[in-house]
């Protein structure tokens, strides 16, 4: 009997896309508070923990959903709906909590095994101050910009891996409980402001060799885990953790567009004879662009889900030409719901920009988190282009 068939049926996409949007008023009349605090409120974090939604990408060995990424993809669009940091900090512990799934049996007990609500937050740079020590590592260092780490149990980080003499031999990721690192306050931004994503900090951290994982290995869909059985963990690396960073720019696209076309109707145009924006011409050309360039980046995302999705299915690593076109969907779509916003941005008028107005918060949101590094459009769009034409000398190991 396989794992996933002696344990619980996960709930469909459709039922945790609905328990997302059941959240919206909560999330929605939070977010403000999200946004000044620089964190998401304990009110927030615990109706998303009693949703199930913390819990969509852990093993259902122990309790979770173990879902494909399209389904991951969908609920943080959802939640984005409401409010872009609550869906980026769920999408960013999820992705971690993937990664979890990803480790040997004994870490793995580690982090759920007497707790399996227990959620991981982490950065993949990795710190040269690593000492190899018997039976694992002396791990210290900083690692910023750890989303989600203020609602964390564990964190994961990357590292050098250092042999007895000291040199190098390998990156890996290290998973290590919140009580033994400290959590920085460096988050001061403008734009997603709510997740919070301040430096995890360690000062000689003993971490065993099991909780760690070789990412050069995982890169080349090599994992620990021993449960070849669970699809959802012999998905690609490097694709799974470029497009979950589409999902919470879905829905804040969407959101964007719902309010722009529920005001048309009573907003007029300044210093024009329009009363109404929905009655101009050049107002409905702008919101048609909007929406296909929206249709677009759910498009090209979509496209990318599916081709991870198969390839896990079929228990086949993705060729480079793939996982390439992968990163460029994503960097694609993200620009597309970018500059959709940007554009509705426009036609709603300067009153996007007041300060009650969500659209000023998408705005910032999206734009903050359209500039993570993994998703940048030139690496991006240079990394395919090397592959479309057969060059190996590729400008990131992240592919």
């Amino acid at each position: 009997m396989s794992t996933t068939e002696a344990t619980p049926q996960a709930p469909s996409a459709e039922e945790l896309v609905d328990r997302a949007r059941q959240l919206r008023s909560l999330i929605e009349r939070n977010a403000p508070e999200h946004d000044a605090q620089r964190r998401i409120t304990q009110e927030t974090i615990d109706a998303l923990r009693e949703a199930g939604l913390f819990k969509i990408t852990v093993p259902r060995r122990f309790g979770g959903y173990e879902v494909p990424i399209w389904t991951k993809m969908q609920v943080s669009a959802a939640l984005a709906e409401a409010d872009g940091s609550t869906a980026w900090v769920t999408t960013l512990i999820n992705v971690c909590n993937w990664i979890g799934g990803l480790l040997a049996d004994q870490a793995q007990q580690d982090i759920w095994g007497e707790n399996p609500g227990a959620r991981i937050a982490g950065v993949l740079n990795p710190s040269p101050d690593v000492r190899a020590v018997d039976g694992g590592f002396e791990v210290s260092g900083r690692w910023p910009f750890a989303s989600g780490s203020l609602h964390a149990d564990w964190v994961l980080v990357g590292i050098v891996v250092p042999d007895a003499s000291g040199e190098i031999v390998d990156d890996a990721l290290a998973f290590i409980p919140i009580g033994d690192v400290a959590i920085e306050d460096t988050w001061h931004v403008a734009g997603m402001r709510g997740t919070g994503s301040n430096t995890i900090v360690a000062e000689r951290v003993f971490v065993p060799a099991h909780r760690t994982m070789s990412l050069r290995r995982a890169l080349q869909n090599e994992y620990p885990t021993p449960h070849a059985d669970e699809v959802a963990y012999r998905a690609s690396f490097i694709p799974v953790l470029t497009l979950v960073l589409g999902g919470p720019q879905l829905g804040m696209g969407r959101a964007a567009l719902d309010f722009v076309l529920s005001k048309a109707g009573r907003r007029g145009i300044t210093y024009t004879r329009f009363d109404r924006q929905s009655d101009s011409v050049g107002f409905q050309t702008d919101v048609a662009r909007a929406a296909t360039l929206l249709d677009t980046a759910w498009l090209h995302m979509q496209r990318g889900a599916a081709d991870v999705e198969r390839a896990a299915r079929a228990g086949e690593p993705m060729p480079v030409l793939a996982r390439a076109r992968v990163k460029q969907d994503t960097a694609h779509g993200i620009a597309c719901v970018r500059q959709a916003i940007d554009v509705l941005m426009s036609a709603h008028g300067a009153a996007s920009f007041a300060e009650a107005s969500p659209l000023q918060r998408i705005w910032r949101d999206s734009a903050t988190a359209g500039r993570h590094a993994v998703v940048d459009p030139t690496v991006n769009a240079e990394t395919y282009g090397k592959a479309l034409l057969g060059v190996d000398d590729h400008i990131t190991h992240l592919l």
